[in-house]
């Protein structure tokens, strides 16, 4: 079985502190110390995965497109860092539009990658900064840790000393 780090997107990796929304290539200015602590997370042999919810694909704000070719961008530089990325996974749904059973708080995006992976529950954690990233790992099993949004999420890694 393997150990995992979920990761929320926006406000854990990306700062989201000028754009509620992030789909744009310029947007993407990564959180102080997310290299580091990526690397350390790797180091301590963690897979590492992106869990995020992008509802501005329903709502029409952008498209699918755009949030892959964000993604990709995101994981070239995180390559050029020596950093995987596992896999992303995201829900394009938004509730006002449409229903679904895949949007962070409900936990079917950790639960598929989990089954994927053959990830330990016991090993793993999700880091992200809202109550609903809190919800899902608890719905899937996992260990939640939150965060204060836009900040070096360093002082939350004392898991590692355990």
């Amino acid at each position: 079985m393997n150990k995992a780090i979920f990761l929320d997107r926006d406000g854990v990796l990306i700062d989201n502190s000028e754009h509620y929304y992030i789909w744009e290539t310029e947007q993407l200015t990564l959180i102080d110390g997310v290299v580091e602590n990526l690397q350390l997370l790797a180091r301590e042999g963690f897979l590492l995965f992106i869990v995020s919810n992008q509802g501005g694909i329903s709502r029409g704000l952008y498209t699918k497109d755009n949030i892959l070719k964000l993604h990709d961008e995101l994981i070239q530089t995180f390559k050029a860092n020596h950093i995987e990325i596992t896999e992303i996974a995201f829900c394009p749904h938004h509730p006002e539009v449409e229903k679904c059973f895949c949007r962070k708080p409900d936990s079917l995006m950790i639960e598929k990658l989990m089954a994927k992976y053959r990830i330990s529950k016991p090993d793993s954690y999700f880091i992200g900064d809202s109550l609903s990233d809190m919800d899902a790992a608890e719905k899937a099993g996992i260990q939640g840790i939150q965060i204060a949004a836009n900040q070096n999420m360093f002082p939350y890694l004392s898991f590692l000393n355990q």
